[in-house]
């Protein structure tokens, strides 16, 4: 029996214990808040571009590729460990809150693995058909696409964007609601052991 697993069942079991029910691995934790930090990033970035003139926007439109291309290696790294390496423990939830919870985790995922596309498919689709980043280019691998195509792409894009910002605010405001509100120490289990 795996020994993280049937602490978090004791954990869980005993309120009194004072720890929440089950707290997540280091790089589970680390994973988590690295991908909320890369995506308010990335989305703050795509919003201050706009108020500076063109020839301003290159340091910031490389940035923001950069860190999108970041972002993709560390969601296709939390998907691994998630399914491979990271410790099973108690959901904080049961019955319709665990099923919401599960729902809202896969459909931040999904919108995070379309943007992340979408964005490879801007550059791609751009004059110099690459996505240009500080470690170098990443060219394309597909047929030429089109002006229209390129539009379609950025405006799919921008709308992803806040979508996943609108998720991602919502699911921390749930975090801090059970924290504060509920008091269930929900928060603690995302949150680095005190040494």
């Amino acid at each position: 029996m795996n020994p993280s697993l049937s602490k978090s069942a004791a954990d869980a079991q005993n309120p009194s214990a004072g720890t929440p029910a089950g707290r997540y691995d280091r790089v589970t934790i680390t994973l988590h808040w690295l991908t909320a930090v890369l995506v308010f990033t990335l989305f703050f970035l795509a919003q201050t571009w706009g108020f500076l003139d063109k020839a301003d926007r290159a340091p910031l439109k490389i940035t923001h590729t950069t860190l999108g291309v970041t972002l993709a290696v560390v969601i296709a790294a939390r998907i691994v460990w998630r399914l491979f390496f990271a410790d099973r423990i108690v959901p904080a939830n049961v019955g319709l809150m665990n099923i919401a919870t599960k729902l809202g985790h896969l459909t931040l995922y999904v919108l995070l693995a379309l943007q992340l596309w979408l964005g490879f498919l801007i550059g791609w689709s751009g004059k110099k058909a690459a996505v240009p980043t500080f470690f170098g280019e990443i060219p394309s691998p597909l047929a030429a696409f089109t002006h229209e195509d390129h539009k379609f792409f950025e405006n799919i894009h921008g709308w992803f964007g806040w979508t996943i910002i609108i998720l991602a605010t919502v699911h921390a405001l749930v975090a801090l609601f059970h924290h504060y509100a509920l008091r269930d120490n929900l928060l603690a289990r995302m949150m680095p052991a005190r040494t």
